[in-house]
């Protein structure tokens, strides 16, 4: 290699350590100015808890210390529980950051990553559908996707879905390249938020069935028989405590389906809307499902995003702050909006993006509810899911006709 070369290397690698420790030292001051982070919290305190005393993450004495180091006391009437839900060896994430004793400099950290996760996958998803805008745009697109509520939510609250995010683009990238040990191993990953992911999971293994893809299958069950395993030897009856954390998970939190929000923002008429949506959505996702063998990886693409996209919908417990999952699927949509307006490119991107950074934010900001903490209000359950949904059908519908989505479209 060339001197040159290697300077470019070096100073490339210089460069990238001094935006990230700029980046930490920003969020080490946001985060001692801004208390919070309580989703980062609760598995901080809960991993340290077992790490250093002992303690099942899923114990009351642990849910005692988050609520108290979240509220000042434990947590009373109408606040949140703040208790350990995910899976137990999700402790493979946390354990490195609540090695840190200071909290601050543990969620500063911890933000940082989230931060660096959103950069990959910004990125990651213009290779995933092969688009390659202009610098100006990819710019625009790397913004956007710091900034909007999606993002800045999940980033300020310290919430893994940033994470998931990553991971899920990168079994769909890694599934493109033909690498399915790794795809089937990052699959496994993916599960320590089951509730995002189930309907994702349950898709990819039968598409991969039908493909013949026997790798994705082999290392995604071989990979999760050993996280269980592993979370087995340090706590053995850890899945009935986990289950029974998911079972009272939604009476202490707000609205966490469409149907809940619906019933808030309409109660007069959110019992049929919320039945009618559900079955129209399980219709939808079986019809589709049904045919997806018959395309290519762009058609294989194209459900599993819609399959995101209704999983938000469909009656999983989940929150308006997990659609980050959906971001993949903007891309999508904005690559073959991009495509089809190829002289338009930067208003229609532009626009799209503006509409969104500038709504989500105008909508939160407008219905935010006041309690204890600020409350996202139930409304935030609609524009994105919304947004893909139509997005995803225009894709099948205008720009394929009836075809199959995406076949024979060059994303």
């Amino acid at each position: 290699m060339r001197k040159s070369g290697i300077r470019t290397q070096v100073l490339v690698i210089v460069l990238a350590f001094l935006v990230i420790a700029g980046l930490l030292w920003v969020n080490l001051q946001f985060a001692r100015n801004n208390p919070g982070g309580n989703d980062f919290l609760v598995h901080y305190i809960g991993t340290r808890s077992f790490i250093y005393d002992g303690l099942s993450p899923y114990s009351d004495e642990v849910a005692a210390q988050i609520q108290t180091a979240a509220y000042g006391h434990p947590a009373r009437g109408g606040e949140h529980e703040l208790r350990v839900a995910y899976p137990l060896y999700s402790v493979v994430f946390f354990a490195p950051f609540s090695l840190i004793s200071d909290y601050q400099v543990a969620r500063a950290t911890w933000m940082t990553l989230l931060e660096i996760s959103l950069v990959a996958l910004c990125f990651l998803s213009f290779e995933l559908v092969d688009w390659k805008p202009g610098l100006k745009i990819q710019a625009a697109v790397l913004l956007f996707s710091l900034l909007w509520y999606h993002a800045v939510r999940g980033v300020v609250n310290g919430n893994a879905v940033v994470l998931l995010a990553f991971l899920i683009t990168l079994v769909f990238y890694l599934i493109k390249t033909g690498h399915d040990q790794g795809a089937g191993i990052m699959l496994a990953l993916t599960t320590i938020k089951p509730h995002l992911v189930v309907l994702l999971v349950i898709y990819i293994l039968v598409w991969a069935v039908i493909k013949k893809r026997k790798k994705i299958i082999g290392w995604f069950f071989a990979a999760l028989f050993a996280l269980f395993v592993f979370a087995w030897l340090l706590i053995p009856n850890w899945i009935l405590q986990n289950i029974w954390e998911i079972l009272r998970y939604p009476a202490y939190n707000p609205a966490g389906t469409l149907a809940a929000a619906l019933s808030e923002l309409f109660p007069g008429i959110g019992g049929q809307l919320k039945w009618g949506i559900a079955i129209t959505l399980c219709l939808l996702l079986v019809a589709e499902w049904s045919n997806s063998n018959k395309g290519n990886f762009d058609r294989f693409l194209w459900v599993a995003m819609l399959t995101l996209v209704v999983s938000q919908w469909i009656g999983i417990q989940t929150d308006p702050g997990n659609f980050i999952i959906l971001f993949p699927a903007v891309i999508m949509i904005l690559a073959v909006l991009s495509k089809k307006w190829r002289h338009r490119e930067a208003w229609v991107v532009g626009g799209i993006l503006g509409v969104l950074l500038v709504g989500l934010w105008g909508l939160f900001v407008a219905t935010i509810q006041r309690s204890y903490q600020p409350i996202q209000n139930p409304v935030m359950f609609l524009p994105l899911p919304a947004f893909c949904l139509v997005g995803l059908y225009w894709i099948k519908w205008w720009v394929v006709g009836t075809r199959s989505p995406l076949q024979d479209y060059p994303l």
